[in-house]
């Protein structure tokens, strides 16, 4: 088994506000910054970044095994919500993630995910190393391609 590296450089630019430059080419850099009061909240934070990245990660998965099964993807919409607790020091930390994907799928292929169900999470790098120390619930929820109702209700 190899194993891959990856890097990502932050560079402070103004308070808590940072510039990512990810490590390869092509690759737009990222601005970051904390809320106010501490931040002035000129691009996402650290948990609204991991939120991104978990919920990419399912959602690329899950597109990748639906294509390899052939079945027709209209589009996928995610929406990842998080909530803060705090710990036993009274340190705050991202309690959970809620998950919901909503591949857009023609009626036929409803009957076809299956399989891509019960194995897309698995393939998620970012989500099964996130889930080992942060509760993840996910929920898929397959929507009806846009055209396909279109064709139904003229």
């Amino acid at each position: 088994m190899s194993e891959e590296s990856f890097a990502v450089e932050l560079v402070q630019r103004d308070g808590f506000e940072f510039g990512v430059d990810f490590d390869g080419d092509g690759l737009l850099d990222l601005r970051v910054d904390e809320p106010p009061p501490l931040g002035g909240g000129r691009g996402p934070n650290a948990a609204r970044l991991l939120a991104a990245a978990v919920g990419h990660c399912l959602s690329a998965s899950l597109l990748f095994c639906l294509r390899k099964a052939r079945v027709e993807v209209g589009g996928i919409r995610t929406r990842v919500q998080g909530s803060l607790v705090r710990n036993e020091h009274g340190r705050l930390r991202v309690g959970e993630l809620r998950i919901a994907l909503q591949p857009e799928l023609e009626p036929a292929d409803r009957d076809r995910i299956g399989r891509c169900l019960e194995v897309f999470e698995d393939f998620c790098l970012v989500g099964q190393s996130v889930k080992r120390g942060i509760p993840l619930h996910i929920e898929v929820e397959p929507l009806v391609a846009a055209h396909a109702s279109e064709e139904k209700n003229p």
